[in-house]
């Protein structure tokens, strides 16, 4: 018996999934447990995993197609089967595919030209395609800046081409993530991603509903600057994992200040508060797409250097959009350091249930008083 395939909440607060890349053809043999498709979620690319064996008899919706969550995206059943009555009438057309089975037949009164034959060159073997691997966002950037995969070399694993490998094979004076825009025309539409919609309706709620105030102090990084250089030490001694970052020093600081001040390590659950007993620090980490908070769990726990590894580790991950749903949800609390990009101050948007984000800016040498002098010291504003 045919079994439906459905669009699946392949996260948490997923509504709807863009379906990126059928990993299986139509006729194709699929078992139980294996890939599917890929779908873009509201946070990550995920894997459409099949629920029943048998053959892939139809993709209902094509590439690059958005739909809801519970909806018919394909059938899988017995070779041959009948399957009319599942995907009957206008559902029966891929989505998106105007040459389907049901288009408006041509007009009477217009009848087809008719074209002379065509002459056909002398058959020769097909050649056998290549597939390039390469993260579906990277296609989606390639795409948008006419960019031949083929001639980029990938640096992910087993070579698969990712976003940051399409920059060698641009002219410098553009950026991979920006959408070209052709000569003549006023402007160039760029359908929404499935995280570029979360984000707007999640900014929408944290600067509406939630009610929130902002505190800025500054303060001295002297001492922490000295730490950091003692514990990284000459790059030839080091052999014990990555440098550690101011940003993983501030994570360490705020996790050990959340324990001193649990109020701040809670969410806003409409009717109650939920203290939190644990420390979960969400990162912020910047995507082509937007932003995205993996989570570093049990952050108060963790040594610098294990927070080193582990920020690395998933902001790589983020970058290529393969983090599962556990690491992205259940922060008890946010840090974004625009630092890096030299930006002093900034206000950061409340990462909802979360009571509170640190927004972190970048380390300035200034003159200060200090000890009755003025001297040159580190200051940072947060």
């Amino acid at each position: 018996m045919a079994t439906k395939i459905l669009m699946e909440a392949l996260s948490p607060t997923m509504e709807e999934g863009r379906l990126v890349e059928w990993k299986k053809q139509e006729g194709d043999a699929v078992a139980v447990g294996e890939v599917l498709a890929e779908v873009e979620t509201d946070k990550a690319v995920m894997d459409l995993q099949a629920r029943a064996a048998g053959v892939l008899l139809k993709q209902v919706i094509t590439p690059g197609t958005t739909v809801p969550v519970s909806q018919l995206v394909g059938i899988i059943g017995a070779k041959g089967e009948d399957i009319s009555g599942l995907v009957g009438g206008s559902t029966a057309r891929r989505l998106g595919d105007s040459s389907a089975e049901g288009s408006p037949a041509p007009s009477p009164q217009s009848p087809p030209a008719v074209q002379p034959p065509a002459v056909q060159p002398p058959s020769r073997p097909a050649a056998e395609p290549v597939r390039i691997k390469a993260s579906p966002l990277a296609r989606k950037v390639a795409a948008e800046q006419g960019l031949d995969l083929a001639r980029v070399q990938g640096s992910g694993p087993e070579g698969r081409i990712i976003v940051r490998d399409l920059a060698k094979a641009e002219p410098p004076s553009r950026r991979a993530a920006e959408p070209s825009v052709r000569a003549g025309e006023p402007y160039t539409d760029v359908p929404l991603s499935q995280i570029r919609k979360t984000i707007a309706k999640r900014l929408a709620l944290s600067i509406g509903p939630v009610p929130t105030f902002y505190l800025t102090t500054e303060v001295d990084m002297e001492r922490v600057a000295e730490a950091r250089e003692a514990l990284n030490g000459p790059a030839d001694r080091r052999t014990d994992g990555p440098k550690i970052s101011y940003n993983d020093i501030i994570l360490k600081a705020t996790a050990l200040a959340l324990k001193q001040h649990p109020a701040c390590n809670a969410w806003w659950q409409d009717d109650r508060i939920r203290y939190w007993n644990e420390v979960h620090v969400s990162v912020a980490v910047a995507i082509d797409e937007g932003l995205i908070t993996p989570v570093v769990r049990h952050t108060d726990q963790k040594s610098l250097r294990e927070i080193a590894v582990e920020v690395r580790d998933l902001a790589g991950r983020a970058r290529e959009r393969r983090l599962a749903p556990e690491e992205y949800t259940g922060g008890t609390f946010s840090v974004s350091n625009l630092g890096m990009f030299e930006i002093d101050q900034f206000t950061a948007i409340i990462n909802p249930p979360e009571a509170g984000i640190l927004a972190v800016g970048s380390i300035v040498e200034k003159p200060v008083v200090h000890g009755g002098q003025v001297v040159p010291r580190k200051r940072m504003r947060v």
